[in-house]
C-alpha cells in the first residue's frame, strides 16, 4: 500500500468541514455528496488542505472496505436472492452491452486506441457504490428500489474489477484465451465471494464467544478490511469479497453470534464510518477537480459523458425487458432512476489512476474520467432527489421502515 500522509491536522480538517457541510446541505436540500465536492474544490483555492492525495490505493484499501461492508450489513439476503437473476442480468449482460458501447464510441468519436476505449468503458461502464450509498443515506426509497440500484453498484464493481484485469493483462502482453479469460473471470469472482464467506463465517464464530459490544466491533473491522486485503492478496476481488462478508455477517449474526445489546452499537459505528470515508472521498474528488490540467479536456470529456449516458441506457431498459413478464418485472419509474441514478464516483478514478504508464492516452483517459464523475456527482447527483419526488417514489415521511426490511441487524 502507498505511505498516505494522514495527520491529526488532516483529520481534524476533514471532520469540522464534513460536519459543517453535512449541517448546512440538510438545511438547504442538496444531497451530501455534492456539498462536500464543493468543499474539496474550495479547499483547494485556499492555502488550506486535505493534504491528500486521491490515490488508487487510498480508495480500494482504506475507504471502499467501510462502505462497502456498511452498505452490505443492511442488505436482506432474502430480498437479494430473490432479485438475483434480475440483478445478474443488469450486471454481466447490461454492463458489458455498455462497455462495448461506450468504448466503440470514444474509438470512432475521439480517435484513441481500441485498447484506451476499452479501459475507459470498463471503468466507466460500471456505477459506483461510493456515490450510489451516499445518495441513498439522503434521499430514502421504496425498499425494492434501494436494494436494486444499491446491489447492483456493489455487484457492478466486481464486474468492473475483473474486467479491468484482464484488460491489464492484455496491455502486459499475456496474450490469454478465451479460456484462460473464462478461468480468470470465475477465479476472481467466485473466488473473492469465497474467500469472504470464509472470513465472515471466522469472524461470527468469535464473536459468539464475546458479548463485549468494542470487541464485536473490532471483530467487524476484520471482516470488512480482512476479506478485502486477502482477496487482493490473492488475485481475486477484494469488493466481492467485503461484499459477501457484510451480508453474512448482517444476516447471520442476528442469530446469536452477534449480542442483541451490541447491535445498536455496531450499526452506528459503521454508519458513522461510512459518513466518514464520504467525506474523505467526496472532499479529495473536489480537491482533483480543482486542476486546471482537466479544461483541456472538456471537449473529449462532452463526449465521453454523452458516451456513458448511452451505456447506461443500454444496461438497463433492455437487459430488463426480459423479466417483463414475470414476478422480477421493473417498472418503468424504477428504470428511469436505475438509468439516471447510475452514478460514477471513487471507483472509476481509482481505476482510472490505476491505468498502466505505458498507455499512450493514458492521461486522456484520466482526465475524461475526472470530467464524467464531475458530470455525474453534479448534474445527477443534484437532480436525483428532484426525479424521485416526481415519480412519487420517496419515502412518506414518519415511516422509518420504508426503505430498509425490517429485519435488518
Amino acid at each position: 500500500m502507498e505511505h498516505v500522509p494522514v495527520d491529526f491536522g488532516t483529520l481534524g480538517l476533514v471532520l469540522l468541514v464534513a460536519s459543517l457541510v453535512a449541517m448546512l446541505t440538510r438545511r438547504i436540500g442538496m444531497p451530501y455528496s455534492v456539498g462536500l465536492v464543493i468543499a474539496g474544490f474550495a479547499l483547494a483555492l485556499t492555502p488550506l488542505g486535505t493534504n491528500l492525495s486521491i490515490t488508487p490505493s487510498l480508495i480500494m484499501q482504506v475507504f471502499l472496505p467501510p462502505l462497502v461492508f456498511e452498505a452490505a450489513l443492511n442488505i436482506e439476503w432474502r430480498s437479494l436472492r430473490r432479485e438475483f437473476p434480475l440483478l445478474l442480468v443488469l450486471v454481466t449482460i447490461g454492463v458489458v452491452l455498455a462497455a462495448i458501447l461506450v468504448a466503440a464510441a470514444m474509438h470512432w468519436l475521439t480517435g484513441w486506441s481500441w485498447l484506451a476505449a476499452g479501459f475507459f468503458g470498463v471503468l466507466i461502464a460500471a456505477t459506483d457504490p461510493v456515490s450510489v450509498i451516499a445518495l441513498f443515506k439522503e434521499v430514502r426509497v421504496e425498499h425494492r428500489l434501494h436494494l436494486l440500484v444499491e446491489s447492483e453498484s456493489l455487484l457492478n464493481d466486481g464486474v468492473a474489477a475483473v474486467g479491468f484485469a484482464l484488460l491489464l493483462g492484455i496491455a502486459s502482453g499475456s496474450g490469454a484465451g478465451a479460456g484462460d479469460i473464462g478461468l480468470s473471470l470465475v477465479r476472481i469472482a467466485i473466488g473473492g465471494t469465497l474467500c469472504g464467506i470464509v472470513v465472515g463465517a471466522f469472524v461470527l464464530f468469535l464473536a459468539a464467544r464475546t458479548e463485549d459490544p468494542l470487541v464485536e466491533i473490532t471483530l467487524t473491522m476484520i471482516a470488512a478490511y480482512g476479506s478485502f486485503l486477502v482477496a487482493e492478496q490473492l488475485k481475486m476481488s477484494g469488493v466481492l469479497a467485503t461484499l459477501s462478508a457484510g451480508i453474512l455477517v448482517g444476516n447471520f449474526g442476528k442469530l446469536g453470534s452477534l449480542s442483541a445489546a451490541g447491535r445498536p452499537t455496531l450499526l452506528s459505528f459503521w454508519e458513522f464510518a461510512a459518513f466518514l470515508a464520504n467525506s474523505f472521498v467526496f472532499l479529495l474528488i473536489g480537491d482533483a477537480e480543482a486542476s486546471p490540467v482537466l479544461l483541456a479536456a472538456v471537449p473529449v470529456a462532452a463526449v465521453a459523458t454523452v458516451a456513458a449516458l448511452a451505456g447506461r441506457a443500454v444496461a438497463v431498459y433492455p437487459s430488463s425487458l426480459a423479466f417483463a413478464c414475470t414476478s422480477l418485472a421493473v417498472p418503468w419509474k424504477y428504470k428511469h432512476v436505475l438509468f439516471w441514478g447510475g452514478l460514477r464516483g471513487a471507483l472509476a478514478l481509482a481505476l482510472a489512476l490505476a491505468l498502466p504508464l505505458s498507455l499512450p492516452e493514458r492521461g486522456e483517459v484520466i482526465a475524461a474520467s475526472f470530467l464524467v464523475v464531475a458530470f455525474s456527482i453534479f448534474v445527477q447527483g443534484l437532480t436525483m432527489p428532484v426525479l424521485i419526488r416526481r415519480l412519487g417514489l420517496l419515502c412518506p415521511e414518519g415511516d422509518p421502515d420504508c426503505g430498509q426490511p425490517a429485519d435488518c441487524l
